[in-house]
């Protein structure tokens, strides 16, 4: 999938808001705030249930990365995700 469509799929999703249980949330990190060069993705199934990440690492900007991007969008799909939400920007990571 290329990488305009991935994004653009991720958010539609996002903007829907909540929908409910199952949820993604995706968090972009870096060592500014102009360069992601790690994401990661929290997956709730269910309210009060615990959450389960997993971290994609990239030595460019993980938000321009088409094969990360895809993978996000096919974790979406896999999960039957009905809330999908984003952390605005891109944190700093704890050093």
């Amino acid at each position: 999938m290329n990488l305009d469509k991935s994004k653009k799929r991720i958010a539609k999703k996002v903007k829907m808001g909540f929908k409910g249980y199952p949820q993604l949330s995706i968090a972009y990190y870096g060592e500014t705030v102009d360069l992601a060069t790690e994401v990661v993705v929290t997956f709730t199934a269910e309210e009060g249930a615990a959450p389960q990440d997993q971290r994609f690492v990239g030595q460019t900007d993980v938000r321009e990365d088409e094969v990360i991007q895809s993978a996000l969008v096919k974790i979406m799909e896999r999960t039957d995700a009905k809330t999908v939400l984003e952390v605005a920007g891109v944190s700093l990571k704890q050093s």
